[in-house]
């Protein structure tokens, strides 16, 4: 599985406290301001096993992750029981979808059998017009009688799938973060490859400073924002791609087409939880043109860079420099 690289990290300070690992095919780190690490080191691993519980529970690359489950019972007529984690996830999967005009949904990760963007192949004829009809999250059969209750969902179509990818990442960000906060954690950050939950200020009480990646450059920044609490997640076209006859195809695919996006390189946006953060960043490149309206309509800070390299953005944003990221 290929390792991808943080999209935004925080400059670090003299009482920081960093503990990298790897997980969700991406470099991730918590991070712990304020505390001795006699102290900050177990709450660490505790944090991180957090993140690899969620990775293994609701990878789709886990053959024993309910989202493997679900996948495999596809079209056998035979719903499938989730528990009451899976079920709020479903829900929100379902919010996302409507919200969206059906472009955020989590039955078209399966397209990815039509693109490899490590070989830089593109569908073969016809191929997208065979995987479309089992994609689509008003196809599936989801049911659960309220909050707190467990749910069953079936995939009535043999080949559908459910991937949890689109916010798998800001899902265990937040988990992480709301764990460390329960154990008296105030001052710190899980960083999940660039999407990250800060969890208060630093100990002095200044914003921690958020440097995001240039989306055509892999050292620079290209902003940053000076933030004491919240979220900010990333979604861009320069994680998963590749280039013939000067035309960049990306791994984020219209549901609608199973067709690559287009109209933006990157979409960052702050918001007071990772969850929501990642999900509207995705929401985003996904509307494309329409993109700005809906994000000025959530009423979230946001930078967008467009396909040509131009820069829009909530005036909480600065301006960055082309200097190296610092770890």
């Amino acid at each position: 599985m290929q390792m991808h690289p943080m999209s935004a990290r925080a400059e670090a300070q003299a009482d920081d406290l960093g503990f990298g690992f790897s997980a969700m095919a991406c470099e991730c780190e918590v991070r712990i301001a304020g505390l001795g690490r006699r102290q900050a080191e177990p709450l660490a691993r505790e944090a991180i096993a957090e993140v690899q519980r969620i990775e293994s529970k609701f990878s789709r690359y886990r053959d024993a992750s309910v989202v493997s489950r679900i996948n495999a019972a596809a079209g056998s007529g035979q719903p499938v029981e989730v528990d009451v984690e899976t079920a709020d996830l479903l829900d929100f999967a379902a919010q996302l979808h409507a919200g969206s005009g059906g472009l955020f949904d989590i039955t078209s990760g399966m397209l990815r059998q039509a693109w490899d963007f490590k070989a830089g192949r593109q569908p073969a004829d016809g191929q997208l017009a065979q995987l479309l009809p089992r994609v689509g999250w008003q196809r599936l059969r989801w049911q659960r009688r309220g909050p707190g209750q467990v749910g069953r969902i079936e995939l009535p179509m043999a080949g559908m799938e459910l991937d949890f990818g689109g916010f798998g990442k800001e899902y265990a960000a937040d988990r992480a973060a709301t764990l460390l906060q329960s154990r008296g954690v105030r001052h710190g950050m899980v960083n999940l490859g660039g999407d990250i939950r800060l969890i208060g200020p630093r100990p002095d009480g200044r914003p921690w400073v958020l440097g995001v990646q240039h989306p055509r450059q892999e050292r620079a920044l290209i902003a940053r924002i000076d933030l004491a609490d919240g979220a900010l997640a990333t979604s861009g076209d320069y994680e998963r791609f590749f280039e013939q006859d000067g035309v960049r195809y990306c791994h984020i695919l219209d549901p609608h087409d199973g067709r690559p996006v287009s109209h933006w390189q990157s979409v960052s946006v702050v918001a007071p939880a990772c969850l929501a953060a990642g999900a509207l960043t995705t929401i985003a490149m996904l509307l494309q043109r329409d993109a700005l309206p809906f994000l000025q309509s959530q009423n979230v800070g946001y930078l967008a860079v467009d396909a040509q390299g131009g820069i829009h953005r909530h005036e909480i944003w600065q301006r960055g420099e082309s200097a190296s990221v610092r770890p």
